[in-house]
């Protein structure tokens, strides 16, 4: 009588990233994250390897909270990337206190959880947001005709469970088209995010090339990717 569910907010994370690796100009993207667990790092690596896929010279520099909600320390991590340098935020975080710091310093983010534009303004470039509503009711409309079933819900950009919000106007309609054209080919079945050859951020080669990880491994993250500055603590 239980089933599990979450969604791939992996993939929208990958194609937010294109937005910022085409956006950057200082090749520096700051990214607050939460605890080193493998859904946060799983993030992480998409969003760097969309950045990466548009501009290979891009970094992404992580600094750990080790908390979810935690405006202070939120802002502080945001600063201390501001200060090293990055030009565009984004995070696993819970407040908008990393996209605030970015606009007071005139730069730019990148939301989560929610379209943060709505909260911050157009500095938000756009958000990778969940969308529960679609397995809410699907499951109640089951429980109701008597045809649920335990199981372990994971679906995508496809099932429309996870989306990208709508665009700040500073995004331009070049970096739009990128986005769609690859979110086309995820929500075909064509391809998929972490599709090799992967390396990871000290150069060893992960994923060969055309192999495709497992949701067990996916489950099971604990190494970064190329691009990425940081580690796993």
């Amino acid at each position: 009588n239980m089933s599990t569910y979450f969604g791939r907010i992996y993939q929208p994370r990958y194609l937010s990233g294109i937005v910022a690796g085409r956006m950057t100009k200082s090749n520096i993207i700051g990214y607050a994250a939460a605890f080193p667990i493998p859904e946060v790092v799983r993030g992480i690596n998409a969003f760097t390897l969309g950045a990466r896929s548009v501009n290979p010279k891009a970094q992404v520099r992580v600094v750990w909270t080790n908390t979810w909600y935690d405006p202070v320390k939120e802002r502080e991590a945001a600063v201390a990337l501001l200060d090293a340098g990055a030009d565009i935020i984004t995070q696993h975080q819970d407040t908008v206190e990393p996209q605030k710091a970015a606009q007071e310093r005139g730069k730019l983010s990148i939301g989560y959880d929610s379209d943060m534009r709505k909260f911050v303004g157009d500095s938000v470039l756009t958000s990778p947001v969940w969308n529960w509503g679609v397995y809410y009711i699907d499951t109640v409309r089951k429980g109701m005709d008597g045809t649920w079933k335990s199981d372990q819900y994971w679906q995508g950009l496809s099932a429309d469970v996870v989306r990208l919000a709508d665009f700040s106007p500073l995004v331009p309609q070049d970096v739009r088209d990128l986005v769609s054209a690859q979110k086309q080919k995820i929500v075909g079945g064509a391809w998929d995010v972490f599709t090799g050859p992967i390396k990871d951020n000290e150069g060893k080669l992960r994923v060969n090339e055309g192999a495709v990880m497992s949701d067990g491994e996916l489950l099971g993250f604990d190494w970064l990717v190329e691009g990425v500055v940081g580690k796993v603590k």
